[in-house]
């Protein structure tokens, strides 16, 4: 089904192979801007979405595949494009829609693949309909809904809201976050947020709840990240960041999501739909997201499957701003 030559397929498994778990995990994911990275991103993506669709040294996973290569359909790249819309006119991986085919195989064919053409008359011609996971990220904060009736706005780019995050850290816990945040490729500002909202840098701090240590990790999240010792302080920042390395990708940077998960709990977030009603709970992300002046950080999207309930939560942020626009 491959569209690229024997040569370029090749090239790409090479790219995965050889560089593309160190670059991932080594740095952001590139800007809207810069075209180049993202067209290496989404090349390295669709060559994961190949083995793991063949099965090419990893377990298949077709479920998986098809969203790696909506990933990378998002960032522009043709041929997932096109392979996406396969796998909604054949129910690989994802269940039949014919609609969401038609979209994806007019965005291929307005790209220039014969195929899309071709499997675009067979389904009838183009529908107006996208795929839920073809929604992008959410819209910038000035246009975000926040917790507690305030917006995003009003709680992003604000430099000193970080340094005094910095400045009233431990600096013992600020020198282990530089040291192990990079290794999980996340911001330290972010670690250093949750510490402060968990324990406020307390190492032997325990919650009603059970959460010990620094980034209160309850007892089955520190075994999930084989954390033996949840108050030796550098374990327990380990287990804490590999936690937020997964919820990262479960909810594709979206910080607002993922603060509102280390509280109450990935399934809570998924359950409600976003942000639960409970007030310590918006409470806790809007300390998180002053203190660290960020609601999008980037992410390692092999680190998790996101969120079945991704596009149940960005449709109303979407239509939000597009109902702004339309009074603007």
């Amino acid at each position: 089904m491959s569209l690229l030559p024997p040569t370029r397929r090749a090239a790409a498994a090479a790219v995965l192979l050889l560089s593309g778990a160190a670059a991932l995990a080594a740095g952001p994911q590139p800007s809207q801007e810069d075209p180049g990275a993202r067209a290496q991103m989404a090349l390295m993506l669709r060559a994961d979405a190949e083995r793991y669709e063949k099965g090419d040294g990893v377990p298949r996973d077709e479920a998986f595949a098809a969203a790696m290569y909506c990933r990378a359909a998002r960032a522009g790249d043709a041929e997932s494009q096109f392979r996406l819309g396969w796998a909604y006119a054949n129910a690989r991986g994802v269940p039949r829609n014919d609609g969401w085919a038609a979209y994806m195989f007019k965005l291929a064919a307005d790209q220039g693949i014969p195929q899309g053409a071709t499997n675009l008359k067979l389904m009838g011609g183009a529908t107006p309909e996208q795929p839920d996971c073809m929604i992008p990220p959410a819209p910038p904060p000035s246009v975000i809904t926040m917790v507690n009736g305030r917006t995003a706005q009003g709680l992003v780019a604000d430099p000193a809201q970080r340094v005094r995050l910095l400045n009233t850290a431990p600096k013992h816990v600020v020198a282990l976050v530089n040291k192990l945040a990079p290794k999980y490729d996340i911001q330290p500002e972010l670690a250093l947020a949750i510490i402060r909202a968990e324990s406020n840098f307390d190492a032997g701090a325990v919650s009603p709840k059970n959460a010990q240590g620094l980034m209160q990790l309850i007892p089955a999240t520190a075994e999930r990240f084989n954390v033996r010792d949840p108050f030796n302080a550098e374990q327990n920042i380990r287990g804490g960041l590999a936690y937020l390395r997964w919820l990262l990708a479960y909810f594709e940077g979206d910080l607002q999501l993922v603060a509102a998960a280390y509280n109450a709990g990935e399934g809570t977030v998924d359950r409600y739909k976003g942000v639960p009603p409970f007030e310590e709970t918006r409470n806790y992300v809007t300390k998180v997201l002053e203190s660290v002046g960020l609601t999008q950080h980037h992410f390692d999207p092999r680190a998790a499957r996101p969120s079945v309930q991704l596009a149940a939560i960005r449709k109303p942020r979407v239509e939000a701003v597009a109902h702004r626009r339309g009074r603007e």
